[in-house]
């Protein structure tokens, strides 16, 4: 008899932003790329963008799930929920 698949326990998403100038995430599952205006991030709950100016990646902890970024903070995206991470399936097939 096969035992049913257990699932890996998924890390809470979160987010507080102060002033729209310090954002603490907390969720977080990979850092796809970053410059001072955008931060595409992968969390929990699906992809994430941060759009801003002068935006600093202050922290970041991939191990507990915790990203920390400063700078005059515009917008927060979320895109596709489903999409967790850049690789997709051919991305993980080739690994």
């Amino acid at each position: 008899m096969l035992e049913p698949k257990k699932k890996t326990p998924s890390l809470p998403h979160g987010l507080t932003l102060d002033d729209r100038s310090v954002l603490r995430i907390t969720g977080v599952t990979d850092l796809d790329c970053f410059d001072e205006r955008e931060i595409v991030l992968y969390t929990s709950a699906g992809e994430l963008t941060v759009r801003g100016r002068e935006l600093h990646v202050r922290e970041v902890d991939l191990e507990a799930g915790a990203l920390h970024v400063e700078g005059d903070i515009w917008s927060l995206w979320y895109g596709d929920r489903d999409k967790r991470s850049p690789l997709g399936l051919l991305g993980r097939l080739l690994r």
